[in-house]
């Protein structure tokens, strides 16, 4: 349910407004629109390319400060609260509780906070940089999955048919001993495997991954349109099924971008009921037909 119609309208916005000083031959390239980060998606590739290492260390840091600034504010509070109560000066005694927990917690964390917040908003090339490629990709187009494995300096492709691979679902235990599960699509004859822990963080509940299974089956399956999704608005005109579907269909174009605010937040309810609700399980295996699991 990503980017939101606001989004979707500053970029066509942006896209405009280019397209203009182009045209006027007054075009003045942002800092770092040359480098390509890899990742499509779009009509033909579903194209996952995770940022370096360098890239995803700010992008860490500044959550890890800002996390920990506010834990330690909350649990700070209430631990000073609770000394003054219990001693005998309750402004004293919260007042020092609070001190050691400005200088010995806050302060760094919210240090690490404000210097990557500055390293990422004013500083882009610093910590801006692309990995070396992409992870995976699906193709509609060719109906072909690409795992890219990276070794040294070569660069090793495995690719595969979608309709030869299986979906699994992977459980492991957390901290707490608590089951955590991850979409994984699996070659029936070969060790190519790709994990979506990167697109969908691993969750307690089975939902979500039957729903994102669901999709990748809907986005490869070209005799029915694209999945109608926001991401995909812009795309749908350049697929031909898609655009076959919407003409006789009546589909809006403008659909999503569009949509006001409200109207949108109703979209997204539904739409995590219809997850909510999805009935995976209760399927006929349809492979159980023609494959045989050892």
């Amino acid at each position: 349910m990503t980017p939101e119609p606001d989004a979707l309208r500053d970029n066509e916005q942006m896209k405009r407004e280019k397209e203009e000083k182009l045209a006027e031959g007054t075009y003045k390239p942002a800092p770092m629109e040359h480098i390509d980060f890899h990742d499509r998606c779009d009509h033909e590739h579903f194209r996952h390319a995770p940022w370096s290492g360098r890239s995803q260390f700010w992008i860490y840091l500044i959550s890890f400060g800002k996390g920990g600034f506010f834990f330690f504010l909350f649990f700070g509070t209430l631990v000073a609260l609770l000394d003054g109560f219990k001693g005998e000066g309750f402004f004293i005694s919260f007042w020092m509780t609070a001190e050691v927990v400005l200088y010995w917690f806050l302060l760094p964390f919210l240090f690490l906070w404000g210097l990557a917040f500055l390293i990422i908003h004013k500083f882009p090339r610093v910590w801006v940089k692309p990995g070396k490629g992409p992870k995976w990709e699906l193709n509609r187009r060719t109906g072909m999955i690409t795992l890219f494995e990276y070794r040294r300096k070569k660069v090793i492709e495995k690719r595969a048919p979608f309709h030869e691979f299986d979906a699994y679902i992977n459980t492991t235990p957390d901290r707490q001993g608590l089951p955590m599960n991850v979409l994984s699509l699996e070659h029936r004859y070969s060790d190519i495997r790709i994990f979506f822990g990167d697109i969908q963080p691993p969750d307690r509940t089975t939902q979500q991954l039957c729903a994102l299974w669901d999709f990748l089956q809907n986005y490869m399956d070209v005799s029915h349109p694209l999945p109608d999704a926001p991401l995909f608005e812009e795309h749908r005109k350049n697929d031909p099924t898609t655009a076959e579907h919407d003409r006789q269909t009546g589909r809006n174009p403008r659909y999503w971008i569009d949509m006001d605010e409200a109207t949108f937040r109703e979209e997204q309810k539904r739409m995590r009921a219809r997850v909510d609700r999805i009935d995976t399980f209760s399927r006929p295996d349809l492979m159980a037909q023609y494959v045989t699991y050892s």
